[in-house]
């Protein structure tokens, strides 16, 4: 039998919401890739489910909840089952991540400045705090209380370091996480321009180059990564500083979602304030981005982006606007245009798709 081409295989769309109003969490839906369209299938109720990732074996989905973290069982067809959900003895988290070998979850604090360690079990539940770690200091931003907002939490691409993004205080703190005692140490500190608000960290698929956007700054910093060994550690440097707005001049505007396509030839972001998206092209050989368009998509706050597989089309999560808007994206003539309906839903937040079985 021959192999299924990728517009023969099926995806289902998992997105995210806040819960306060007539939403009741995550909205699952099937994916229409030829079409560049999405068809809602459930809604599974989770609460305030603001931020999603799937485990490193692709079988579940974490999910932010009020009560901490909940886990949720990804069926053959893309239907959600809830495994458990524990606390993080410490104020509702904004951001996930799993370390490669799929051994612990990362929850990033936004309102208390923490990063958290979980244990993940093989049957997918999520098991005790290995580490809790407070960030401590002084920001810069008098909007943000000068307070520590850990809005960001991702691993290394092996899986030896964590990078904890603090868009409080400017600064991405690198945590070693030891092997011995499963805990976090931390290593070093990439200190950023004050006032530019780091927002999130992102790894190509070859673990070369690692991409980071600024919200306040509305700019995006690339920076080789390498690691050195135990003896020096991981090396990050920066190579470039690119717009990720039209208007550089537009202090209204605040820098968003920032992903990466899966062949690692496009980086995506989104825009707050001026309400835009763009794409850059990434050069293979310095990993540096071009900028191909940066474009607007009528929609109030942009919280989250992806891409439909094919990379033909551009799912957009308008939170304010209360709806899910699609785009055909030419990479050639460097233009995003709108296709089909919105799709209403209340306060979306965060989306990740998934191939499933028919």
């Amino acid at each position: 039998m021959a192999r299924s081409t990728r517009s023969e295989k099926k995806y289902v769309a998992y997105v995210g919401t806040y819960t306060n109003g007539s939403s009741i969490g995550i909205h699952v839906y099937d994916i229409d890739v030829e079409n560049g369209s999405m068809k809602e299938r459930t809604v599974v109720p989770v609460h305030n489910a603001s931020y999603m990732t799937k485990s490193a074996n692709g079988k579940y989905l974490y999910s932010i909840a009020d009560e901490g973290v909940e886990v949720l069982r990804i069926e053959k067809n893309g239907d959600l089952t809830a495994i458990n959900k524990v606390g993080i003895d410490g104020m509702r988290g904004c951001y996930l991540s799993v370390d490669p070998e799929g051994h612990y979850l990362y929850v990033g604090g936004y309102h208390d400045g923490k990063v958290t360690m979980l244990e993940t079990h093989s049957d997918g539940s999520i098991g005790d705090i290995r580490c809790g770690v407070f960030h401590k200091g002084i920001g810069s931003i008098a909007e943000r209380n000068y307070r520590p907002h850990v809005s960001c939490v991702i691993p290394t691409p092996d899986g030896k370091y964590v990078c904890a993004v603090d868009s409080g205080l400017d600064q991405v703190k690198i945590y070693r996480v030891t092997e011995h005692t499963g805990k976090l140490q931390l290593y070093d500190i990439i200190h950023c321009g004050l006032e530019t608000a780091p927002r999130w960290m992102v790894f190509d698929p070859k673990g070369r180059y690692a991409y980071l956007n600024f919200e306040m700054a509305n700019k995006i910093a690339v920076y080789s990564y390498s690691e050195d060994g135990e003896s020096l550690g991981p090396k990050f440097e920066l190579i470039q500083e690119i717009s990720s707005i039209m208007d550089t001049e537009d202090v209204s505007s605040a820098s968003c979602s920032l992903r990466i396509s899966e062949d690692g030839q496009y980086l995506y972001c989104s825009s707050a304030g001026e309400n835009t998206c763009g794409i850059f092209r990434i050069d293979p050989e310095t990993g540096e981005l071009s900028k191909i368009c940066i474009l607007p998509i009528s929609g109030g706050y942009p919280k989250d982006i992806a891409i439909l597989p094919g990379g033909k089309t551009m799912v957009v999560l308008c939170h304010d606007s209360n709806y899910i808007r699609f785009f055909s994206v030419d990479y050639k003539k460097g233009t995003l245009i709108m296709k089909g309906k919105q799709l209403p839903v209340e306060t979306p937040n965060c989306i990740v798709i998934t191939e499933v079985e028919e």
